[in-house]
């Protein structure tokens, strides 16, 4: 991990200032996806905002949501689908939202996700542009928008509520806000089960900093050598100089907070888990049995190998199968570029988690795209080869690939849409 020293943070003014031009192209794809949606849709007779708000997962967060967990549904195969399989965070909201204006459950839902997916944008700005500088940081945000299935960062789903927390956690990870990126954390874990990732990234940038805290002083308290690297302080971080000395270790009161936020980030998953396994009766294994009945598990890919390779036993299918090849393929090849580049410690351990449990899941296969969709950090490598473009080409390109973006997602959700 490259070594990251501090300067002072910006206040919430100058800093949604900065992120604005960001954002502005991020609504921009969006509208563009949306109009494209509604266009089509109404071509082939059917609702976009039904699309966008009452399909596959979206019915059972709102169905949660109403009335609460309890509900399943058994197949002729005799599989159970449990609405206990299904997160609260979003739901809760959605009640809110509810309670609070004259919105149904379904239009809470959508109005949740396109409000989550605006601060997902600014996190994911707020990152880059941490990380690798302000042009960076705008071009992250537009990449994010134009992923193929980023439509469904305007569905009622979970992805875009999960991605802000996500974002704004390792922004505070990064920036030394222990108890901040601990909260966001455990929320994170109350929104989909891929809120490990975010606890791993947590704690590992948390038992490094001690790691760091403890090299850096002798049996005495003193720091060991003048530029002993310290963990990040209460501003945004940047790559430090030969020239620079980073901040020595922090007082008692930090180190009390950085411990504080390891132990409140992974409650939020573990609550939910214990609690359906109360539910359930079955204690910890209660989730994963909820789970099973829903085919999913964690098999280390072998799955979804034995999927892929089934698509070669025919000409049409072997083009889809060489496809999803290239895909894994490019998916690998950018968490590589990722780890060569030396991205911050707890990004490359976030999208690594991320990354594993979309991949090696026993899923649904068609969700895969969708599942990786949080993973922002594997962007920021083209975000940075982006950013160093000139205007004009780059704005060319992000145009293009908005446009084909939008295509694809309304043809994709007029059809088997995200399961």
């Amino acid at each position: 991990m490259t070594e990251l020293a501090t300067r002072a943070a910006p206040t919430a003014g100058p800093a949604l200032r900065r992120a604005a031009l960001a954002l502005a192209g991020y609504v921009g794809v969006r509208a563009l996806g949306l109009l494209v949606l509604a266009v089509w849709s109404a071509a082939r007779g059917k609702s976009a905002y039904t699309l966008l708000t009452a399909r596959w997962d979206a019915l059972w967060y709102t169905r949660v949501a109403e009335l609460g967990y309890g509900y399943q549904v058994r197949l002729p195969n005799g599989d159970v689908h449990s609405n206990l399989a299904f997160f609260p965070l979003l739901p809760w909201l959605e009640r809110l939202l509810h309670a609070l204006a004259p919105l149904s459950y379904a239009d809470a839902g959508f109005v949740v996700s396109l409000l989550a997916s605006l601060a997902a944008a600014w996190g994911i700005f707020a990152v880059a542009e941490l990380v690798y500088g302000r042009r960076a940081g705008a071009c992250a945000v537009v990449l994010w928008a134009v992923l193929p299935v980023g439509i469904v960062q305007s569905m009622a789903y979970s992805e875009s509520l999960f991605t802000a927390l996500a974002a704004w956690a390792l922004y505070a990870v990064l920036t030394g806000r222990w108890l901040t990126a601990g909260a966001l954390a455990a929320l994170a874990g109350l929104t989909r089960p891929v809120g490990l990732a975010v606890v791993a990234a947590v704690w590992t940038a948390g038992v490094a900093s001690f790691v760091r805290d403890r090299s850096a002083t002798g049996a005495d308290g003193a720091r060991v050598g003048p530029h002993a690297p310290g963990p990040p302080g209460d501003g945004p971080v940047r790559r430090a100089t030969a020239t620079e000395g980073a901040p020595g270790p922090p007082p008692a009161p930090e180190a009390v907070r950085r411990a504080l936020a390891l132990l409140l980030a992974p409650l939020g998953a573990a609550g939910y888990v214990l609690w359906v396994g109360h539910r359930t009766g079955r204690g910890p294994l209660g989730y994963l049995d909820v789970q099973a009945g829903w085919r999913n598990g964690f098999d280390g890919g072998a799955a979804f190998a034995r999927f892929v390779a089934g698509r070669f036993s025919s000409i049409p299918g072997a083009f889809a199968g060489a496809g999803i090849v290239v895909g894994v393929g490019a998916v690998i090849w950018l968490y590589v570029v990722c780890v060569r580049q030396r991205q911050p410690l707890p990004l490359l351990v976030y999208a690594g988690v991320v990354t594993a449990l979309a991949l090696c899941a026993s899923s649904y296969f068609g969700s895969k795209p969708r599942l990786l969709l949080p993973a922002f950090p594997l962007l920021l490598p083209l975000a940075v080869a982006l950013s160093r473009l000139r205007t004009s080409r780059s704005a060319l390109m992000a145009g293009c690939l908005a446009v084909a973006s939008a295509v694809y997602g309304a043809f994709w959700l007029n059809g088997s849409g995200p399961p």
